[in-house]
């Protein structure tokens, strides 16, 4: 067994395989950037390695800096995590040539694989079902339209070395063929320094099912079940599932042995993952083969028991696998959610800052539950803007999917994040979702049920109800203590008045509430509700039970009431004297200012070009500019006809949020 390993990543992807590693007596060392000289994984390894600016493409990967980090720590393997360096061929071919082993497929897999186009190739060969579409290199994008016209309306545009998401675009219109091909073909160069791109056809009400395979190098391969992993918004995958819920077991039979059959044909060992369109009547094709461990990889580790970076570890230093097929059994059902630095109420664009705040939930693991948080950020480290936005991967076990859903509800309503706009409200959302929780879903889910973007969520009377006696308790706290320690300064208790007038958006409840032995009996709308809470005035995080119901919110004290946090709802709470509620309701609103004839700067970017110039008449729809923030371009659209009276920033500039990118005339 190897002594040292490398790990050629950061983020949480690097701290993942250190636990590993560290479980199996190996000693880690971490490479990092000037962004990274304070991040989790530098604190976490052995030894840690500078390798230049914070940009990707002149640190990580970088493949003679990586070498030299070798070379000068003596490690003995490298694991490469996801994304970077993990399904490049030159650099598996670097370490081979160098005496390294490679903790993941050899090189002819890579090479094979890696490119999508020659990949679906060797499926076809291989017995595989695969998507129609054009499997040659497309020059232009006169040539990617014409391509698209013959295999048909919708299709997907894709980098050819692409993964993650990126370089990846759907097209309907010969418009959006030719506009994606360029976006697509400058995403690819920018993250993977390859630009071929391909073209085939979009499958309707598709469902993404990917099966992760396991190979060693001695000729065995199973498969560990399927992920569900439709829940995706810009083709970037937002909650994973394990198993389908679509699937029935002769379906799963079917995929993993062709997935296998796939592998086998490429002498695959390592882990690898085989996605899968699905349709609505379970016909499954080919879509790719991804060569490295997948980011959702800990959701099939929870239902099997089985460690895979451990098994990529042994299978490196050329041990067989110690399971079987037979050997493999789904146990429970699990889920992940990816936690963004992104903005969900801004079209989820990407944010950066400081974590002012950062209180992920408690992990556990019993036969009847498990929570388990893969992160690669602690409280008071930044989000940087040269890497994927990703700040975690919250995981949860239980018996059975209804199980798994009300453990995430839970772990995200007791999850923490202040200092940057994040999108747990919007995988909380989620997971209350009717359609999410019946597992009616498809890849289109998050523009169909927002096709106008996420706005928050919005609790029924019952909940509203139980958040309102709730918030009465929490204010009878809030005045207990306030009359302690006037009795304490002044030798006497004010007198706390237990009626009150609870706000909620425009929802407004008459209370009463009396304190009994440690319960605050709330008199609301006729009925009773026993809050019975711990919470102290200061504390951010409240536990509590409504009449026997567990409740877990996020507390804001502010003047007369407080911010409350549930369930993907944010809510502005107000807890009044009835005379001052009755003053209340006479203030004006404040108006917003009038930001109509701006473009603003909707995240931290880098303006790539602006396709318009001051005097030029703009229609609705038309791009205006196009912005890079954290290796994802987004273009910026007219929202109505205008014309452009100024223009505030160019091609390289660096903005902030808000900043105003161009003026119209009134």
């Amino acid at each position: 067994m190897f002594e040292k390993i490398l790990i050629a990543n950061r983020g949480e992807i690097a701290c993942r395989v250190i636990k590993t590693a560290r479980r199996m007596g190996i000693r880690t060392v971490a490479i990092y950037s000037d962004a990274d000289c304070n991040a989790l994984h530098v604190e976490m390894a052995d030894e840690a390695v500078h390798i230049g600016p914070p940009p990707a493409s002149e640190s990580y990967i970088v493949i003679d800096k990586v070498m030299q980090a070798i070379r000068d720590t003596g490690a003995e393997a490298v694991h490469p995590g996801y994304g970077f360096l993990s399904e490049r061929a030159e650099f598996a071919e670097a370490l081979k040539q160098a005496g390294v082993a490679f903790i993941g497929p050899p090189v002819g897999a890579i090479e094979a694989m890696g490119d999508k186009i020659t990949s679906k190739k060797l499926a076809a060969e291989a017995g595989v079902s695969t998507v129609p579409g054009y499997m040659g290199l497309i020059g232009d994008a006169d040539e990617a339209v014409k391509i698209a016209g013959e295999i048909g309306y919708p299709v997907m545009i894709k980098a050819s070395a692409g993964g993650g998401g990126k370089g990846m675009r759907i097209a309907w219109t010969d418009e959006e063929a030719r506009e994606g091909f360029q976006s697509s073909k400058n995403e690819a160069k920018a993250s993977f320094g390859d630009d071929r791109i391909f073209i085939e056809k979009f499958v309707t009400q598709p469902r993404h099912i990917e099966i992760q395979v396991l190979g060693d190098t001695h000729g065995s391969c199973i498969y560990l079940g399927e992920r569900e992993c439709s829940i995706q918004r810009r083709n970037q995958k937002v909650i994973e599932e394990a198993p389908s819920p679509f699937l029935d077991e002769t379906t799963r039979k079917a995929m993993g042995e062709q997935a296998v059959a796939l592998a086998q044909a490429v002498d695959y060992c390592s882990a690898g993952t085989v996605e899968f369109i699905v349709d609505g009547d379970r016909n499954f094709y080919f879509l790719e083969m991804n060569t490295r461990l997948q980011v959702e990889h800990p959701v099939t580790e929870l239902i099997t028991g089985v460690d895979l970076v451990e098994q990529m570890i042994r299978v490196a230093a050329g041990e067989k696998l110690s399971l079987t097929q037979n050997d493999v059994k789904l146990n429970g059902w699990a889920m992940e959610s990816r936690l963004y630095a992104e903005d969900p109420y801004r079209g989820f664009l990407p944010s950066i800052g400081r974590l002012t705040r950062y209180r992920p939930p408690q992990e556990l693991a019993t036969d009847e539950a498990a929570v388990r948080n893969d992160t690669g950020v602690y409280e008071g480290g930044e989000i940087s803007m040269y890497y994927d936005p990703m700040i975690a991967k919250l995981c949860t076990w239980a018996p059975d999917r209804a199980g798994a859903i009300e453990e995430m509800r839970n772990a995200l309503d007791a999850f923490e994040i202040e200092g940057i706009s994040h999108n747990l409200p919007f995988l909380a959302a989620v997971m209350d979702h009717p359609r999410f929780v019946s597992g009616e879903i498809t890849t289109a889910f998050i523009e169909e049920e927002y096709p106008d973007g996420f706005a928050g969520a919005f609790p029924g009377v019952e909940t509203l109800t139980e958040l309102a006696a709730g918030a009465a308790a929490l204010k009878m706290r809030v005045e207990e203590r306030a009359a302690q320690i006037s009795g304490a300064m002044r030798n006497h208790r004010r007198r706390i008045d237990p009626h009150w007038v609870v706000a909620l958006g425009e929802h407004r409840f008459d209370v009463e509430v009396v304190e009994e032995g440690g319960v605050a009996r709330v008199r609301l709308n006729g009925a009773q509700y026993d809050v019975i809470t711990d919470w102290q005035p200061g504390q951010t995080l409240c536990r509590a039970t409504i009449n026997g119901k567990p409740m877990i919110a996020k507390i804001d004290l502010i003047t007369g009431g407080a911010r409350l946090r549930y369930r993907g709802a944010d809510l502005k709470v107000l807890v009044m004297t009835p005379r001052v509620a009755e003053l209340a309701a006479l203030m004006p609103e404040k108006v917003a200012p009038d930001t109509s004839l701006m473009l603003l700067c909707p995240m931290p970017g880098l303006i790539v070009s602006v396709a318009v110039e001051e005097g030029d008449e703009v229609q609705e729809g038309q791009v205006l500019c196009t912005i890079e923030a954290m290796k994802m371009e987004n273009v910026l659209r007219a929202e109505r006809k205008g014309t452009v009276a100024r223009i505030n920033a160019g091609p390289g500039d660096s903005l902030a949020v808000d900043d105003v990118i161009m003026e119209f005339e009134g």
